[in-house]
């Protein structure tokens, strides 16, 4: 990828709430993708000079689960996000690069359930530019991790044979950036 020359991002731009969110979705059953995301996403971009730093957090008990609903119990249970010792999905990007084709890729630090790992993420940058509501960009980031990584090591057996959850789980981040004001 062939960054840009100069990158276009100049002060503090903040996720706008219910507007952003933090996705995921993992093979159940080895036949349908089990999917939900995280509504309570906070996050901040912050642009100087050629430097961009992305910092981001997203409370696990907003979770909503797709199908079944019934899932999302088990889901901020101690055998997946542990939510009571863990309320926080959180992310430090420690390099930016953005294309003048609007790609972004971004590699930081994901943490989860207590655990720290690097992570790439792969995506897409908009803006900034003027709306009626002040300066926005938008970004959207994939990428695909091994749950076991973050401590995710639940599984069954399929009465048939396999796993009952796949081991690996792909995020998506879509964030709406508002300059925030004096930024």
């Amino acid at each position: 990828m062939t960054p840009l020359a100069v990158q276009p991002f100049s002060g503090t731009y903040v996720a706008a709430a219910g507007a952003s969110t933090f996705a995921f979705a993992v093979r159940h059953s080895g036949v349908f993708w089990f999917r939900g995301d995280l509504s309570d996403v906070t996050a901040t971009l912050r642009g100087e000079d050629d430097d961009l730093v992305l910092d981001g957090s997203a409370g696990v008990a907003s979770i909503s689960v797709v199908d079944p609903p019934e899932m999302r119990d088990s889901v901020l249970g101690e055998k997946f996000f542990d939510t009571d010792n863990h309320p926080l999905v959180s992310f430090r990007s420690t390099a930016i690069r953005l294309a003048g084709d609007g790609r972004a890729e971004v590699d930081g630090e994901l943490t989860m359930r207590g655990a720290t790992r690097p992570v790439t993420a792969t995506g897409t940058f908009a803006g900034p530019r003027t709306a009626t509501f002040g300066e926005v960009a938008g970004l959207e980031l994939h990428t695909t991790i091994d749950r076991r990584d973050f401590g995710f090591d639940w599984q069954a057996e399929m009465p048939g044979g396999g796993d009952a959850v796949g081991w690996e789980v792909e995020l998506t981040v879509d964030l709406l950036l508002v300059k925030a004001q004096g930024g």
